[in-house]
């Protein structure tokens, strides 16, 4: 599976492209702010209907524009071909049709054409609150398992509920008692997928640390979880009267986390920027493998401004290998294109390149 072509309007600094691609190496170039990642992102949307970098839709559209689109065409393993649209409208619903037959629910689309980013931005994965590293979960498990998707919307559903109940004057603490029972249901099916999904990812992410950083270093990551102690609706029955005072729910699967270490250190605290860099590609890499290996289909892998901060060694490391069979359609973005096409030519020359300059392509 891979995108053939993709028709931009007024996403970002994009007013109008119409790009062609290799099915196998696409490299875009150009000045910081130009669109490199613009594009990126936009790839990205196509198949998961939002922005990898924002949650909200309102920095979205073209500076003075109120709508936006995306067309696009891939390519399927059976060599049919699927096309996808996306219109926006910011004062508007979101509509996105398959072969122009509009979704009744958009969540339908998701995981339909499973994808991958390595960027700069996933540094708050390392840096950031455990909320990023429950968001990189869910991202996950959501390509790859409806039933987890439609499981979290109603733990959270659930969750929103409870705490308005807390913040009344007076509880309706059967109302709660039911509300407890069924998030507690959901709860236990979230936790198992996530606990299998980390158990999946820590062996393959030491792995390909372990390639990155030539054996250097070892790396490890542990699920954390309220839900090690017993059901969600035992805690949240020993935490009732504390929840009652806070005025919202303390403990449940919201609050898991995941922990990063170096040599049994905390990455975020003793990490250095390549460090935590060659981690996040590893950990991208491990993703990209386990949705491969659940999905059944290969993913497309955006490789953000992948060279920075990394040495030569372990760029060339990760271009060898993502140029691989094993390995399907590849984005990388870079500001310098000499040194991207060097590096590139070495190991492929079934690449398409693009130069951009304010939101214009051109293909090299």
């Amino acid at each position: 599976m891979h995108l053939k072509r993709i028709s931009v309007n007024n996403f970002k600094n994009i007013r109008e492209a119409q790009l062609e691609f290799s099915r196998k190496v696409n490299c875009i170039s150009g000045n910081n702010g130009e669109g490199k990642t613009n594009l990126l992102d936009a790839i990205w949307y196509l198949s998961m209907t939002k922005s990898f970098f924002s949650s909200t839709d309102a920095y979205t559209f073209t500076f003075g524009e109120e709508t936006a689109a995306l067309n696009g065409a891939y390519l399927l393993d059976d060599n049919t071909e699927d096309v996808i649209s996306v219109g926006m409208k910011k004062e508007g619903e979101k509509i996105v049709k398959k072969n122009s037959k509009v979704y009744k629910r958009i969540s339908e689309h998701i995981g339909r054409y499973p994808i991958v980013m390595v960027s700069p931005a996933d540094t708050v994965l390392v840096n950031g609150s455990g909320e990023e590293r429950r968001k990189f979960l869910t991202l996950v498990l959501s390509q790859i398992d409806k039933e987890y998707l439609k499981m979290m919307q109603q733990y959270n559903q659930l969750l929103l509920q409870r705490n308005k109940l807390l913040k009344m004057d007076s509880v309706c603490w059967e109302l709660v008692d039911t509300i407890d029972f069924r998030m507690s249901l959901c709860a236990d099916y979230i936790f198992k997928k996530r606990g299998e999904l980390c158990s999946l990812l820590e062996g393959k992410v030491y792995g390909y640390y372990a390639a990155l950083s030539s054996g250097k270093e070892s790396v490890k990551l542990e699920y954390i979880s309220d839900l090690r102690e017993g059901s969600l609706e035992e805690i949240l029955l020993k935490e009732r009267s504390k929840d009652a005072l806070l005025k919202f729910t303390s403990r449940g699967i919201h609050k898991d986390d995941i922990e990063f270490t170096l040599n049994g250190m905390p990455l975020k605290k003793c990490g250095s920027q390549g460090q935590q860099k060659s981690f996040l590609v590893a950990l991208k890499l491990a993703q990209f493998d386990i949705m491969k290996q659940l999905h059944g289909i290969t993913p497309i892998l955006l490789l953000d401004d992948v060279f920075d901060k990394l040495d030569m060694q372990r760029v060339e490391y990760l271009l060898s290998l993502v140029s691989g069979d094993h390995f399907g359609q590849i984005f990388i973005s870079d500001s310098n294109k000499v040194r991207m096409a060097s590096i590139v030519e070495r190991f492929t020359d079934e690449c398409v390149s693009y130069e951009v300059s304010d939101g214009v392509y051109n293909r090299l």
